[in-house]
């Protein structure tokens, strides 16, 4: 069991889908990074200075030894432009990696060409001398 464990582990797939975990993270990481300091800023100054971390509806305001409850939307709408950015970002790297496959897919097709009129006729000759035979 710990050698066929092995060999699955082992395996091109395994280790590809691993790599790309951890590169995932990491593109996650920067994507966020990109979208709450750099994105989020400049659509706020446009938009009129508004934080969008800071956007909230408060349910119950903070009192003496509570805190506040409240609905944080402007961290909904960066997950949002988050998940946007990755979305198209995986797109075009997988769109890309399909037409490199495809450009290689159609160099590899080679057409072979068609037999001469003389080997044409010596093939019809041996399939007759083996009828007779």
């Amino acid at each position: 069991m710990l050698k066929e464990f092995k060999q699955f582990a082992l395996k091109g797939n395994v280790l590809d889908l691993a790599l790309a975990v951890v590169m995932g993270g990491a593109f996650s990481k920067i994507v966020t990074s990109l979208v709450n300091d750099l994105i989020m800023p400049i659509l706020g100054l446009i938009l009129g200075s508004i934080n969008f971390s800071d956007l909230k509806y408060v349910i119950h305001p903070a009192a003496a030894g509570t805190l506040e409850l409240s609905i944080k939307y402007g961290s909904f709408i960066q997950a949002i432009i988050d998940f946007l950015l990755i979305a198209f970002s995986l797109f075009i790297f997988i769109k890309a990696i399909t037409s490199v496959k495809k450009k290689k897919a159609e160099e590899v097709i080679v057409v072979l060409p068609s037999p001469s009129n003389e080997e044409v006729l010596l093939s019809e000759i041996r399939d007759l001398l083996k009828e007779k035979k």
